[in-house]
């Protein structure tokens, strides 16, 4: 049993595909470690529907997936983030909330699967393409020895793992 349940919030702006692939994907591969949530600064509202279907094709949670603002996370009454990641360029770029507790940081952005255009084959792969970089990032994640790894050598770690295959172009830590 961990010494403790660390909380990760992903934060994207429109909070409708990466960031609840990623919300998924830990509260999955991290689960009775991590509690995992998501976000976005300028939430679209509903989860794209090609999310869902990746993530139900990958045997992974949809329950309880929503599209939702970020400042849920800013309030006084929210989980204290130990961990906050963007996993896209715009979001990385905003001048983020003050978050209770100082949390770790990172930027861990990909290509945004919601904005391809094609047959639905095409925009399928998309987010098939989008989920295996997330999960290969928080596989990556939840094997760092947390409890054993001082705060700059994890930061350092975290952007390393944000630079990996699919890493877009964007900056490299959150704003």
């Amino acid at each position: 049993m961990p010494d403790r349940v660390y909380n990760v919030l992903f934060l994207c702006t429109g909070n409708s595909a990466r960031s609840v692939l990623a919300e998924s994907i830990l509260r999955k591969d991290g689960a009775g470690r991590f509690r995992s949530f998501s976000a976005g600064s300028t939430p679209k509202g509903a989860v794209h529907p090609l999310a869902l279907r990746t993530l139900q094709s990958m045997d992974y949670p949809i329950d309880g997936m929503r599209s939702k603002s970020w400042l849920e996370f800013a309030a006084a009454d929210a989980p204290v983030m130990d961990f906050v990641f963007t996993v896209c360029d715009n979001a990385a770029g905003e001048a983020c909330p003050l978050w209770p507790g100082q949390p770790t940081t990172a930027h861990w952005g990909i290509e945004d699967p919601a904005v391809v255009e094609g047959t639905e084959i095409e925009r399928l792969a998309a987010f098939s393409v989008a989920f295996r970089y997330l999960k290969n990032r928080i596989g990556a994640f939840v094997n760092l020895p947390l409890s054993g790894i001082d705060r700059l050598s994890l930061g350092t770690k975290l952007r390393e793992i944000g630079r990996s295959e699919g890493a877009t172009s964007g900056k490299s830590d959150v704003a």
